[in-house]
């Protein structure tokens, strides 16, 4: 059985070396490696042919184009019976193929092989966190307190879709988590591309979770997803969002904007582009399947990240209020902005600001994050991500 391992790149070779070193150091050799330059001005090119690997596969784009396109190029040039998007700070774990394999091959080879994983912060990532940390990524509701590897009832998981349509993160969705089979990609192009929209891990994993027969669902981790100074998460942990959109290039398609123009509220990028998301599996499997994207459920969340910021002082003003209640519907306003206007001045101006941000971001993440259990946080310490694969958090407990 041969394994695609997709990365896609830009500019940040320095991350990307410890996520080909992890595909380097497996057990397993029968492997492809595509990497997808999105027309770096580092020298990727110079450093694959370094490697001097047949394995390792390196396409360039012609121009700076969106994450999902770039997404979609990788893919394109990959040949592998299963395959797994990697971001370019993420890396694999220990013999993650041969794991795989028997994985695959005792439950007669699923569509999808879906599995926990590590979560590794950079040092002087996060406040508060200055030397980085690793955590047990609690990643999904169907995972908590499972110890062995189960196939997910059909039923079960087209309910997780709807409640994922519905703003509810029932499982996370990065595409690292997912190993897809050859035959499910496939079958998905009738469809369209397999990765869509501005946020192309929040369409793909969903349409996974609808399309797939068979979704085994495995509790061990297998992966470390990173988050470096250059990583998106970085941009939005730290109030600079903006800036992480413009590096992703996540720009929404004309249509699919003016068809949501009149939904839309200013607040969090990640919400609208989770909204595109949504609305782009329903246009393709709405009628299918009789789904429907929960609008109100959006915009509620957009009303809260902004008075959540507001209330913690975090570059919003009253002004910056105002202009989202202008955008509220009638009834909105009347059953929003009232409430949350006054808990929002009540932390902003309480004494004890470490306990209003925690309860306002407590409160934020649970109207949309059901419980997937407590994240774990390891005692190691780690100054790269590579020597998360070295050392192995696993074999430590």
């Amino acid at each position: 059985m041969k394994f695609s391992v997709l990365i896609p790149t830009r500019n940040r070779l320095e991350y990307l070396r410890f996520a080909v070193a992890s595909v380097l150091k497996q057990d397993y050799q029968n492997w492809e490696l595509i990497i997808s330059d999105n027309f770096s001005e580092e020298d990727i090119k110079g450093y694959v042919n370094s490697l001097n690997d047949p394995r390792i596969k390196y396409f360039r784009t012609s121009s700076f184009v969106t994450v999902t396109d770039n997404w979609n190029n990788a893919l394109e040039n990959s040949t592998g019976d299963y395959v797994i998007m990697l971001g370019d700070d993420d890396c694999l774990l220990n013999n993650y193929f041969t794991t795989c394999l028997q994985l695959l091959e005792t439950n007669a080879l699923p569509d999808v092989l879906y599995s926990s994983a590590y979560n590794y912060v950079y040092p002087k990532v996060l406040q508060g966190a200055p030397n980085g940390y690793l955590i047990t990524w609690e990643n999904a509701s169907f995972l908590s307190g499972k110890t062995s590897p189960y196939i997910l009832n059909k039923d079960e998981t087209f309910e997780l879709v709807k409640k994922t349509l519905n703003f509810n993160v029932m499982f996370n969705f990065n595409v690292q988590f997912s190993l897809v089979s050859r035959s499910l990609i496939e079958k998905m192009k009738k469809y369209g591309p397999f990765y869509q929209s501005p946020y192309p891990d929040y369409y793909a994993t969903t349409a996974i979770m609808l399309k797939a027969d068979r979704v085994l669902a495995v509790p061990d981790r297998l992966v470390v997803v990173g988050i470096t100074p250059k990583s998106f998460g970085y941009y939005y942990f730290n109030n600079l969002e903006k800036v992480g959109v413009e590096m992703l290039n996540n720009v929404p398609q004309a249509d699919l904007f003016s068809k949501m123009e009149k939904i839309l509220l200013p607040g969090t990028n990640l919400n609208s582009s989770w909204l595109y998301a949504m609305e782009t599996i329903q246009i393709n499997f709405g009628k299918e399947y009789k789904l429907k994207t929960n609008y109100k459920k959006y915009r509620f969340l957009q009303v809260l990240y902004v008075y959540k910021r507001y209330a913690c002082c975090e570059g919003l003003k009253l002004q910056d209020i105002m202009k989202v209640i202008k955008k509220l519907w009638w009834w909105e306003k009347l059953v929003y902005f009232i409430p949350f206007h006054i808990i929002a001045s009540i932390i902003r101006f309480h004494p004890n600001k470490t306990f209003g941000k925690s309860w306002a971001a407590g409160k934020l993440y649970a109207f949309s994050h059901p419980s997937h259990g407590v994240p774990t946080v390891h005692k190691m310490q780690f100054s790269n991500i590579l020597e998360v694969f070295e050392q192995d958090p696993r074999l430590s407990g």
